[in-house]
């Protein structure tokens, strides 16, 4: 089972509901203006390092990546050199973000009433996963194209629903943040397939871009090798969004729980301590099996829970790519 409860698409937005431009202003004055000092300088080298632009020729030194290697160079002057590469100022980031019934779990769905779902209230706000998928974005992208940067995001189930090419600005933002705000379009019974995703991006992003994943990691088999190609070309930067109420179960007697994406159900005793114990431990061995394939193809997990404030997790972002580069 993907999810523990069913959780509504929540209302269209209109009065009272929460608005994109509602959002952005709101993160704007207490979140975005929060890491402006934190993020001062180059965006792009906090995650990608070098650029991609050929500059110059030199000796190999012994911490060159051997990647770089000029072969041609090398083999007519009988000494390894190495290309440098300039960084490019402006950075072209894709959000891959998932819009699947799992991630519509939680206490306040997209598209709620601004009330309960104020992205500024603190921590231990209730908000759906897909809600805070939504404010994480909105931080994300106005950070990047304040300082010039393009963002583009590919919105996706259990195939690619839409689209929207990169471009920079405040009115950007706002598209994505409207596109998100929409109710998630009904689909057929059928669990969120990462793989088509990966794929498509791999094969359509064709410039070297920073490329974040925004997703709960609930997805069919086989989505390894297509996230392995993408990351060949592109930065990947994963980043896994949980609801602690979906990794344990109370004790609250006989229930019946349905997967919000294929409509299964399954009636259980959750007085019993026997199976909540087995499913702590399936959440554990899904947790862990998802670290190892990541960090298999060299990528690392950032963990996100829907109680922590964006700016918060964008901090711990940083910080950690920070370690990385190093």
């Amino acid at each position: 089972m993907t999810t523990t409860a069913r959780a509504e698409s929540g209302p269209v937005l209109g009065t009272g509901a929460l608005t994109a431009e509602r959002l952005l202003q709101r993160l704007d004055m207490r979140v975005v203006k929060r890491l402006d000092g934190f993020f001062q300088g180059d965006f792009r080298t906090r995650f990608l390092g070098a650029g991609v632009d050929f500059a110059d020729l030199r000796d190999y030194q012994p911490h060159d990546d051997v990647r770089h290697i000029d072969w041609n160079v090398t083999a007519r002057m009988d000494s390894p050199y190495v290309r440098e590469y300039v960084a490019d100022r402006e950075l072209t980031a894709w959000l891959l973000i998932d819009r699947s019934a799992s991630m519509r779990f939680g206490a306040s769905p997209v598209g709620g009433s601004s009330a309960s779902a104020d992205p500024t209230s603190g921590a231990g706000s209730n908000r759906s996963k897909a809600l805070a998928v939504t404010e994480f974005m909105v931080v994300i992208a106005r950070l990047l194209t304040r300082n010039g940067n393009r963002v583009g995001a590919a919105l996706f189930d259990e195939r690619v629903e839409h689209v929207i090419e990169p471009k920079n600005g405040r009115n950007q933002v706002l598209r994505l943040a409207h596109e998100l705000l929409r109710p998630a379009p009904t689909r057929s019974a059928a669990a969120t397939d990462l793989a088509t995703a990966f794929g498509t991006a791999a094969k359509s992003i064709t410039r070297r871009s920073l490329v974040i994943v925004l997703s709960d990691f609930i997805s069919m088999p086989g989505w390894e090798r297509p996230l392995a190609l993408l990351a060949r070309r592109h930065e990947v930067v994963c980043i896994r969004f949980v609801d602690p109420s979906e990794r344990e179960i109370a004790a609250a007697g006989v229930q019946v729980f349905e997967d919000l994406e294929t409509g299964e159900q399954l009636t259980v005793d959750t007085s019993d301590p026997t199976f909540r114990a087995r499913y702590r431990a399936a959440v554990e061995e899904r947790d862990t099996a998802l670290a190892r394939s990541l960090a298999r193809l060299g990528l690392d997990l950032l963990t996100v829970s829907t109680t922590e404030q964006p700016a918060d997790a964008i901090v711990r972002l940083s910080e950690r790519r920070r370690r990385a580069v190093r």
